[in-house]
């Protein structure tokens, strides 16, 4: 789902139904009872400067204090280490060199989501960053096999009971001159496939073609198209979709099931 909401007013209805959409999701996740909660989102150059980049970074901490942007308050959740840990050994020997971060503060990107969806930190968190502020942002179908090996990495290694969040997009446009703008029929097709079982596809977009058509922040499409991979041949169902010029992004969540 997307990882931020704005003022209300400018859209009353909208955001109504957006908020009432976040809610069945985090009513949805409560219902799973998960034992681990793994975010996909992006840092904002808060934690991950663009004095050092790395496509894909995992948070590997015992607990997380939220950096406290956009009004989040600065309450510690806990974290899952050894997860972590065991996630980034996995991973490197499946190809994929898999940046450890021991202190994140984590911003709204990750940290408004999970305030929504596991309220009172309930549920363990494993902050999964997808590095999409990187001047070369890694491939959607790089996103899509990382994906398919955190799946092997819970199947194969772990009993734990896992639900993953894609968090953030759609088509945003922010900081652009066609700030504003919204892509419907983009975001519409990216829900549309996964939710039909076809996520594999977007795997086949380049990072240039997701700029054209969903402006440079719609790349954190990369999330949702992280989580379709952990899940690859689940189909699902749109919970919820806005398109919202008054909040510069297309607003869409959608669940899968396994």
């Amino acid at each position: 789902m997307s990882h931020v909401v704005f003022e209300p007013e400018k859209c009353p209805d909208k955001a109504a139904r957006v908020w009432a959409g976040m809610r069945e999701i985090a009513r949805r996740i409560h219902s799973l009872d998960p034992d681990l909660l793994i975010i996909a989102t992006n840092d904002h150059l808060n934690n991950f400067t663009l004095a050092l980049q790395a496509p894909f970074i995992v948070g590997v901490a015992d607990e997380y204090i939220p950096l406290g942007d956009m009004g989040i308050p600065k309450t510690p959740f806990p974290g899952s280490r050894e997860f972590a840990d065991g996630f980034v050994r996995f991973a490197a020997t499946a190809g994929f060199d898999v940046a450890r971060a021991e202190e994140i503060a984590p911003d709204h990107g990750f940290a408004f989501p999970n305030l929504v969806v596991n309220p009172g930190g309930r549920v363990p968190v494993l902050p999964f960053y997808i590095n999409v502020a990187n001047d070369i942002p890694p491939t959607p179908a790089r996103v899509w096999a990382l994906g398919g090996v955190l799946r092997d990495f819970i199947t194969r290694e772990r009993v734990e009971r896992v639900v993953v969040l894609g968090a953030g997009g759609l088509s945003h446009w922010l900081c652009e001159p066609e700030q504003g703008r919204v892509n419907e029929a983009f975001d519409r097709m990216v829900i549309g496939k996964i939710v039909s079982g076809r996520g594999r596809e977007l795997a086949g977009l380049t990072s240039e073609e997701i700029r054209r058509d969903a402006g440079r922040s719609g790349l954190e499409v990369m999330h949702w198209i992280f989580a379709a991979a952990t899940v690859p041949h689940a189909r699902g169902e749109e919970i919820f979709y806005e398109p919202m010029p008054e909040w510069i992004t297309g607003m869409g969540g959608i669940a899968l099931t396994p």
